[in-house]
């Protein structure tokens, strides 16, 4: 009988939680503004996803801009509510293999035809990718964004 409890106490040891599985800090989920007035109708069915690890859809954005040009980074970040780094690149840079000339059209074709490509960094892993265009007769800026978890 004493194995029997010796083996019991054994299981009862290896079976207790240690803690070792909980994380010490969440992970940062990636969340910033992306509409605050009528997304245009271009933008509503776009199926489009950006390849990544997440593989994530492109969202609709359509924010007020009251400003006769696009907006700074800075002014970005602003206007999506974001307070880390936001940086611009070109659409080679984006789309060197040229996946998401449907995404860049739309966009185009909603505002002025003159996109830019906003890249809006949430810690070491992820990112949003915001294309997006002026639409001065609405004054807003439109566009697309998507997730990208890059490791």
């Amino acid at each position: 009988m004493s194995s029997d409890d010796a083996y019991s106490s054994f299981l009862d040891q290896a079976n207790q939680d240690t803690g070792a599985s909980k994380r010490s800090a969440p992970a940062e989920i990636a969340s910033t503004k992306a509409i605050d007035t009528e997304v245009p109708v271009k933008l509503q069915n776009v199926e489009q996803y950006y390849t990544s690890e997440a593989d994530e859809p492109f969202e609709p954005v359509s924010l007020k801009w009251d400003q006769n040009n696009m907006p700074s980074e800075n002014e970005f970040a602003n206007l999506i509510g974001h307070d880390k780094e936001v940086s611009t690149m070109s659409t080679k840079e984006f789309d060197p293999h040229g996946q998401y000339e449907r995404v860049l059209q739309v966009v185009d074709e909603a505002g002025d035809g003159k996109s830019r490509i906003f890249r809006v960094n949430h810690g070491k892993t992820r990112a949003e990718y915001y294309v997006v265009s002026l639409d001065r007769q609405t004054g807003r800026v439109v566009g697309m964004k998507a997730l990208a978890v890059e490791s």
